[in-house]
């Protein structure tokens, strides 16, 4: 199955769960959280960058399975 047939397959089955609108929402709220959780406590921001380089990397495991190799 071709990338973007993949892509319009993972977008309905978002679609029937919210809309795009909501799913960007959500993402800025967990954007602004951040910042808050940041803001609050500095020191978090003393860590160094490969924390947050492996964090990123374990929370983009699933999607990135979702997106690319389940059909």
């Amino acid at each position: 199955m071709p990338l973007r047939r993949r892509f319009h397959c993972v977008a309905e089955e978002y679609g029937r769960i919210g809309l795009i609108i909501d799913v960007k929402l959500a993402q800025v709220t967990a954007m602004f959280l951040a910042l808050i959780i940041a803001k609050l406590i500095p020191d978090i921001m003393d860590v160094g960058i490969w924390w947050f380089v492996v964090l990123l990397i374990i929370c983009e495991i699933r999607p990135f399975y979702v997106f690319c190799f389940r059909e």
